[in-house]
């Protein structure tokens, strides 16, 4: 199935408060996708959009040297730890707590959108993001997503290209 052909439960300004707010101040207009059943991990929100797994955008906040860092991964692949730290220059990096994401972006996990968080933050993106046309990513709620292009939405989040998927044997 193609992206055309997911049926939203409704279409219009259901993307979290904070999320619309930096629509607007970007001057994006995006689809934003409310669905009635979680989209939170990638595997829901492909399942729910009808899109490979690939072309779903996971915002992950990481900790590197205690400082908080926003790794955009495509939904079919994890992160290498290591590969960030060396892109960081950092001596040590872990997955951030719950209460650190919510912090920092203003969102909880399953929601956290690309950009129009609470504070700035550094940005990696990895490259295979770029290998689609579009991709989607959370709204900034567990329910609601919206497409990009990858190359666009890199641009707003003030990403870094750069490799950091971990390699599979």
């Amino acid at each position: 199935m193609s992206t055309s052909d997911a049926t939203p439960a409704t279409t219009s300004s259901d993307a979290h408060p904070r999320f619309a707010e930096a629509l607007r101040v970007l001057g994006l207009d995006v689809e934003v996708r409310r669905f009635p059943d979680a989209t939170r991990t990638a595997v829901e929100a492909a399942a729910a959009i009808g899109c490979e797994l690939s072309q779903i955008v996971k915002s992950l906040i990481f900790q590197a040297d205690g400082v908080p860092v926003l790794v955009l991964m495509d939904g079919a692949s994890r992160v290498d730890m290591e590969l960030v730290r060396s892109e960081l220059g950092a001596g040590k990096v872990e997955r951030a707590r719950a209460d650190l994401v919510r912090e920092t972006t203003g969102y909880a996990i399953g929601g956290v959108p690309p950009f129009g968080h609470r504070t700035k933050t550094r940005v990696l993106a990895d490259r295979g993001l770029l290998g689609h046309t579009v991709v989607w990513a959370a709204a900034g709620t567990p329910h609601t997503v919206f497409p990009l292009d990858p190359q666009s939405l890199v641009a707003y989040a003030g990403g870094t290209v750069t490799d950091v998927r971990a390699r599979t044997v």
